[in-house]
């Protein structure tokens, strides 16, 4: 079974809007879901969508390593116990800045529930990029 989720993209926007817009958590909340995060190592965050949003309604776990333009955290799903591990990775280019994400782990559900959650997460990550693209046009427009 695959193992590792990854997505690249590139944005028109400078490193430091996008670190923004992945580590500040008014910014992840205008995008993403509510999100009580700070990108600090040792943080406990918790990522919490509207009740009657289909899936899960908690996303939690704790900042691993935050430098500048690298985020690592947990990511466990609801009230499961199981871990897996987010990494984003910025790099400027010379019209922007690429966003490299990773979500590794994944196996470390049982048997068929990690073919389920690896199509869940891939997924989920394509909206979650769809809806960071859309943020940062918006965040370019506005000002």
């Amino acid at each position: 079974m695959k193992d590792v989720i990854t997505k690249e993209v590139l944005f028109n926007h400078s490193i430091d809007k996008v670190w923004n817009a992945i580590t500040k958590a008014e910014e992840i909340s205008a995008w993403f879901i509510e999100a009580d995060f700070k990108a600090e190592a040792g943080y406990k965050y918790t990522f919490t969508s509207p009740p009657n949003e289909k899936g899960c309604t908690v996303i939690s776990g704790e900042v691993k390593n935050s430098n500048p333009y690298v985020l690592i955290y947990t990511w466990v799903v609801g009230d499961t116990n199981i871990e897996t591990t987010v990494k984003w990775e910025l790099e400027s280019t010379n019209s922007g800045t690429k966003l490299h994400l990773e979500h590794s782990g994944i196996s470390n559900y049982a048997g068929d529930t990690a073919v389920a959650m690896f199509e869940s997460f891939n997924g989920g990550w394509d909206n979650c990029i769809e809806g960071l693209t859309r943020y940062l046009k918006d965040l370019v427009n506005a000002g």
